[in-house]
């Protein structure tokens, strides 16, 4: 794992660097950088296999470096202190991500993921993604980017009707007619999703509530506007009355 680090900050380049090495036997630092020129350069000479690249540099950005860059065939984590919405939009584009300080767990999770990907990731659509969720950041608009085992998709998350828990795995049923089966759990979107108008009905499903036709308290299902239904568990039908009482 040919590693190049590009961060402004010399002692978060030895702070990462010394957690790699340490913990990682199969990563070698092939180079370092400190703004968006140098780094060019060094990537442009030494073409590795992981770039941990920091957001801010004092010549641009991160995105201007790989504008810049254009042609690029590494794994990709970014850096950065920024919190909040900023790891909101990178949970929701499927950008890995390292945030200040640094947690050794966290960076080995990270080079743990890039170690498992076999093939390239399509890094200009999730930066495609990351770019549209900041850029509306104050509104409801969301991209969410999905993996399937033969692509990504970029959808929007207003267009998602609902998920199905199946084991490991995540069925999206998306508006017009659109299914798409992930493959990671139903927990992880909940997190996501629930700020944004979703509502785990069960175990099993979680709602996009905007897509709701009615709630039959009597069946206890809630049923949708593309004529399926999900069951509402009993202990989420109380709470469920009481969203639907503040719409």
């Amino acid at each position: 794992m040919r590693t190049v680090i590009i961060d402004d900050e010399e002692n978060a380049r030895q702070t990462i660097s010394k957690m790699l090495l340490q913990n990682s036997g199969d990563v070698k630092i092939v180079g370092e950088a400190g703004d968006v020129k140098t780094g060019i350069e060094v990537l442009q000479k030494t073409r590795p296999d992981v770039l941990l690249l920091d957001i801010d540099l004092p010549d641009g950005t991160g995105f201007d470096l790989l504008e810049q860059l254009k042609d690029y065939d590494f794994q990709l984590i970014f850096i950065t202190a920024y919190q909040e919405y900023a790891i909101q939009a990178f949970k929701f584009s499927a950008l890995d991500y390292l945030l200040k300080p640094f947690d050794p767990e966290d960076v080995q999770a990270a080079f743990s993921r890039a170690r498992d990907l076999k093939e390239k990731d399509e890094i200009q659509l999730k930066l495609n993604a990351f770019l549209s969720n900041i850029e509306n950041i104050s509104r409801e608009v969301k991209k969410i980017v999905l993996r399937t085992s033969e692509s990504l998709h970029l959808v929007n998350v207003q267009d998602i009707i609902h998920c199905r828990a199946d084991g490991n795995y995540t069925h999206f049923f998306i508006t017009p007619d659109k299914k798409l089966i992930v493959s990671k759990t139903l927990k992880e979107y909940d997190q996501m999703l629930t700020p944004y108008g979703f509502f785990r009905t069960h175990q099993s499903h979680l709602v996009n509530l905007n897509f709701m036709d009615h709630f039959s308290k009597e069946r206890e299902h809630i049923f949708l506007k593309d004529g399926s239904s999900v069951p509402v568990a009993y202990r989420k039908k109380e709470q469920l009355l009481k969203i639907l009482d503040s719409m």
